[in-house]
């Protein structure tokens, strides 16, 4: 414990609570900051982001706060070697029938997604470290050794995101100074990046002490942890700290949708899945009309959906409109299994409610 608790002393975080970067909107920098300034970590979600948005979002988070807080970015996906056209072509008929307007229709046959380009992510990432940002977090990929050093020239503390302990080893031996064990469990996108079958998922109370076993730099547990229990579980599997997405997507200071909001709070019996239907890449949300859809006709090998992020740009039209319309059934409600634990608060209430939490279940195991 003592080694865990340095760690944290040495990034200038009082508590191991860090609030997940969840991007698309729900981490403001009103939340990260709140979480910040409460002794957590708080992390932007900057995944979608340009530059110039990058920097602002930051530099609205300094305003509102001295403490340390952390930027994620996502690496970006190689291109498939696959012609993806086909599957272009197919998916943009299928979503035209999700289209309640002619206009929304006529804009996704215009669509032309691409891969991002190598160009505009090392703009980003420019951004980050002539901001000096204490904390650089990443999903999606494992960069050369070489990158992370530059990265870590500035001071950054750099932490990576694993699925398994084949990927954790990788990060770590890629110069990663501390690794999110993402579970099973977890909301949103998937961090894996080494191939890997998925029936072969592992969930966060097995993947922590695995990976706690397999590398020397500190563990993060992530996926399912909702409260003071979870997070006592987690340190006592060798965590030094616990990421919580779902648990602050209800905050009062996100910017998550209110009808998502109210999806989380209301459709407590409906459970999450992972799917491909909303951005071409697993993520886990919470069932509606348009992932039961989707899913089904894939299953049914009727369509086949493009690789992420080409498929995240198709369904743009549609998700912006279910926003317009306040119509959950379409939107991508990412969550965790855990999303039934979820209550509206300040996140200063949060962060607040976990530590004391914590402190009772302690005492009730005589710890």
């Amino acid at each position: 414990m003592d080694n865990q608790n340095s760690w944290l002393a040495k990034l200038g975080v009082r508590h191991p609570i860090f609030a997940a970067p969840m991007a698309g909107g729900p981490s403001t920098p009103e939340l990260v900051a709140t979480v910040s300034r409460a002794g957590g970590l708080g992390f932007l979600g900057a995944g979608y982001w340009s530059a110039d948005q990058t920097r602002d979002a930051i530099r609205r988070v300094r305003k509102l706060t001295e403490a340390p807080f952390g930027v994620n970015v996502f690496i970006p996906e190689t291109p498939a070697r696959d012609d993806p056209q086909r599957s272009v072509s197919t998916m943009k008929a299928w979503l035209r029938n999700w289209a309640d307007e002619p206009g929304l229709a006529a804009e996704i046959d215009a669509l032309q997604p691409e891969f991002p380009s190598r160009a505009s992510f090392e703009a980003q990432m420019e951004v980050i470290l002539e901001e000096r940002v204490p904390v650089i977090s990443f999903t999606f990929g494992c960069p050369d050794p070489q990158v992370i050093a530059r990265w870590k020239e500035g001071g950054a503390s750099i932490i990576g995101t694993a699925t398994t302990p084949e990927e954790a080893v990788q990060l770590e031996q890629a110069g990663c100074d501390a690794i999110v064990a993402q579970g099973y469990e977890a909301g949103g996108h998937r961090g894996t990046f080494l191939p890997m079958d998925e029936t072969r998922l592992i969930g966060t109370m097995a993947l922590v002490p695995q990976v706690v076993d397999r590398v020397r730099v500190p563990v993060v547990a992530a996926g399912g942890i909702m409260d003071g229990r979870g997070i006592l579980a987690a340190l006592a599997l060798g965590a030094s700290a616990v990421q919580m997405g779902t648990r602050f997507l209800v905050a009062e200071e996100s910017g998550t949708h209110p009808a998502y909001k109210h999806a989380i709070l209301s459709w407590r019996d409906r459970g999450t899945r992972l799917t491909r239907s909303f951005s071409g890449r697993f993520a886990r949300g919470i069932r509606n009309a348009f992932m039961d859809a989707l899913d089904h006709a894939v299953d049914a090998k009727e369509i086949e959906i493009p690789p992420y992020p080409l498929q995240n740009t198709l369904t743009q039209p549609i998700r912006r409109q279910a926003q317009q319309q306040n119509d959950a059934e379409r939107m991508s409600l990412w969550a965790g299994q855990g999303y039934p634990l979820a209550r509206p608060m300040p996140a200063l209430a949060v962060v607040q409610e976990l530590l004391e939490e914590l402190e009772r279940v302690k005492r009730s195991l005589s710890l």
